[in-house]
């Protein structure tokens, strides 16, 4: 495995393609220069909207949705030279996949169906290819925004570190539905965690060795911290709004923990805004159009400005940029592996 700071580092990216109204190809491997953090292509899939990637936790598998409305994940092996060939594909009982997460002991994979409101679980053989869905959980339901709650929207699956427990965000019910993965795969209801109506919870991320964690409340453009106790059960205990000029258009959507610090893209604003870990906003730093996803790797940033179809890289300690790579519709871009 390489580390942050080696050359050999690879970056990869998904995008939205001509399956969902977006202008890219597929997935894109870039080689990473960790002194200049210049990129250089190293590899390509074509492959229907893959705006979701996650790795499998041991091997050179990466998965990714494919956010359609068939809806389907597929795995695919990385190289190391960065060339990708894809594995099988199965599909995943709900329209527009969007998330994905992989259990610690790379026997189970997690998907979000955000326009489908479900939650679909699969089982990965030893080589880590899918082999069969286990489970497919529905959620029903809705929220005041009737343009963006009129149903259940699972937007995002988190496992946690012991990978028993699975915690549905779903947007249009304002809910983080937690349950049980039993051991053939099935999903057992636990617990139901309701958050102030029309926040329009994106994400969940959990401070490792604390039992805070923190929301993205996309339609109420905030930052919402969270305490979970029991276990996959959260109670709010602040909200702030997710940029430090709050007003207009605001969109929050990736929400990254890196050392002492969060970070959180915002369409609209067109901005990453940083937090200390008790909610106050330290500073905005601008990005390109839609600035969907992001990763912080060594000393740079690199971002999936949507709109602007690139992948920009910016020099941390000054958020200068310093590079911009074309790619149609970006919708994912991280280290591989992680």
């Amino acid at each position: 495995m390489t580390s942050a700071n080696d050359d050999r580092t690879l970056l990869i990216v998904g995008s939205y393609t001509a399956a969902s109204d977006g202008r890219g190809e597929g997935i894109d491997t870039f080689r990473r220069d960790a002194r200049t953090g210049e990129l250089t292509p190293a590899g390509s899939l074509a492959l229907d909207s893959p705006s979701w990637l996650t790795p499998h936790p041991t091997l050179p598998v990466l998965y990714a949705v494919n956010e359609t409305a068939e809806g389907a994940i597929t795995a695919v092996s990385v190289a190391e030279d960065g060339t990708l060939s894809a594995l099988n594909s199965l599909p995943t009982g709900g329209a527009d996949p969007c998330h994905l997460s992989v259990t610690p002991d790379g026997r189970f994979l997690l998907c979000a169906n955000y326009s489908g409101g479900s939650l679909a679980a699969f089982a990965l053989g030893p080589d880590g290819v899918p082999t069969v869905r286990t489970a497919l959980v529905q959620h029903e339901g809705g929220g005041p925004n009737a343009e963006r709650q009129e149903a259940a929207h699972v937007h995002m699956a988190v496992v946690d570190e012991t990978g028993t427990l699975v915690s549905a965000v779903d947007l249009g019910t304002d809910e983080i539905r937690t349950y049980r993965l039993g051991e053939e795969g099935e999903l057992i209801p636990v617990s139901v965690s309701t958050l102030p109506a029309g926040t329009g919870p994106r994400q969940l991320v959990r401070r490792p060795g604390t039992s805070h964690a923190y929301v993205v409340g996309e339609l109420a453009a905030s930052l919402v911290t969270v305490r979970e106790d029991p276990p996959g059960t959260f109670a709010v205990e602040n909200s702030v709004p997710a940029t430090l000029e709050p007003g207009g258009e605001n969109l929050p959507a990736q929400l990254l923990l890196h050392g002492d610090r969060l970070f959180l893209s915002n369409r609209g604003p067109e901005k990453i805004t940083e937090f200390a870990f008790d909610g106050v906003a330290v500073a905005d730093h601008g990005t390109g159009e839609w600035p969907r996803h992001f990763s912080i790797i060594g000393e740079h940033c690199y971002v999936a400005a949507q709109s602007s179809d690139a992948i920009q890289a910016y020099e941390r300690t000054t958020w200068r940029l310093i590079g911009t790579y074309p790619v149609g519709s970006p919708a994912f871009v991280d280290r591989w592996p992680h």
